[in-house]
């Protein structure tokens, strides 16, 4: 009898491509396509090249210029690459271009993340909305790449012609796809009103930040809880919410899904489970990786992605993680004496609005301040709900 031997699935082999314009200089479009390989790589796909182009701005009919496209098309064939993924969003015209000339699946960011939030969704909710923002998101830039429907199909009679004709037939599958997932999605909400009702009577806390900055791992630490913490883009898609007690003081804290730069305002749908918490929340801890050369631009971009979804400013503990990473580059830039302290690091963030902690939760550093602070807020929330816990 022959023993069974199990093979790793071959990896997707992909090429990356970005523009350089006055929106982006050289060097932040090579940190861009650092993250978006990362993302790539959340999905098990190995990046094999990067092609970057000077333009003021996209190609109508193909992003890039046609010179570059015609270099793009030999690498993809020479090497056989399964995907070209292209930093920002493309257009449906610009997708059925770019598909017939290079003849392999092309990837927008959006389409890369909504993949991510595909696969990495668990509840009935997250996976049901993410779903719903997927095929919305196709639906006008379905192309013959693209009509893989089979499963929702339903049966051999279904099944249009070759070509356009085949298209229209899955576009007809997405549109009833579309209608029953919002029908699910309706009631699944229904359900959940229903239990954030009985959360009311308690002071809710919200971790948020930008994707990869230790939520997870922090949320672990504070409630002692197994939550999944991975060095990946989108480990967290789903809202985890346990119950705290600090100083006989109860009150609930969720972990959220990262935020991330170029995120379509669209896309903020796709993992709304997350933002009623968001929403919802008396205080927030933003976390933030302090280790990260472009820190303060992420800064803004949760701030500014914050304000989309709560249209107001709530109550915000910055919470710097990753102080055991500071650099030489770091020191030098905010003018801090090695080694790096806890009251050079508070001088040198004193002008914040926000409450300010230092934390490494990889080191398990000031993580007791950390519960102090929320402790400290929670406390006057609580008691002004239940003024007779103080007599």
């Amino acid at each position: 009898m022959k023993k069974l031997v199990h093979t790793a699935p071959k990896k997707e082999k992909a090429i990356l491509v970005a523009l350089i314009n006055h929106h982006q200089s050289r060097m932040q479009v090579k940190e861009y396509l650092d993250e978006l390989e990362f993302l790539a790589a959340t999905l098990g796909v190995q990046v094999k090249h990067r092609f970057t182009q000077k333009l003021d701005k996209p190609d109508i009919r193909t992003f890039v210029g046609k010179g570059k496209l015609e270099d793009i098309k030999a690498v993809v064939k020479a090497e056989q690459i399964d995907k070209v993924i292209f930093d920002d969003d493309l257009s449906p015209s610009q997708l059925r271009n770019l598909e017939k000339t290079l003849k392999c699946q092309i990837y927008d960011r959006s389409l890369l993340i909504l993949d991510i939030f595909l696969k990495r969704a668990q509840t009935s909710r997250a996976k049901t909305q993410v779903e719903l923002a997927r095929f919305q998101y196709l639906l006008p830039r379905l192309t013959r790449m693209w009509t893989h429907l089979e499963r929702q199909r339903g049966g051999t009679g279904t099944r249009g012609g070759a070509g356009e004709k085949e298209i229209e037939t899955d576009r007809r599958t997405i549109r009833n796809q579309i209608t029953v997932l919002k029908k699910k999605l309706e009631k699944i909400e229904k359900q959940q009103a229903t239990q954030r009702k009985s959360r009311q009577n308690m002071v809710r806390v919200a971790l948020v930040g930008y994707t990869n900055v230790g939520k997870s791992t922090l949320m672990r630490l504070l409630t002692k809880a197994d939550v999944l913490a991975e060095d990946k883009l989108f480990a967290t898609v789903d809202a985890t919410v346990r119950k705290m007690v600090v100083h006989s003081v109860p009150f609930l804290i969720s972990d959220t899904v990262g935020f991330i730069r170029k995120l379509p305002h669209h896309l903020i749908e796709s993992f709304k489970s997350t933002l009623d918490e968001i929403r919802e929340a008396d205080l927030l801890l933003h976390v933030i990786d302090i280790s990260h050369p472009s820190f303060e631009e992420q800064i803004e971009i949760v701030n500014k992605t914050l304000l989309e979804i709560c249209g107001e400013q709530k109550p915000t503990v910055l919470v710097y993680n990753k102080i055991d990473r500071i650099n030489g580059v770091f020191q030098e830039r905010f003018d801090l004496e090695p080694p790096v302290d806890q009251k050079q690091l508070k001088a040198s963030f004193m002008n914040e609005e926000s409450d300010v902690v230092f934390v490494s939760a990889h080191k398990k550093e000031n993580i007791d301040e950390l519960r102090e602070i929320i402790y400290d807020k929670v406390a006057k929330k609580h008691y002004s709900m239940y003024p007779n816990y103080l007599n």
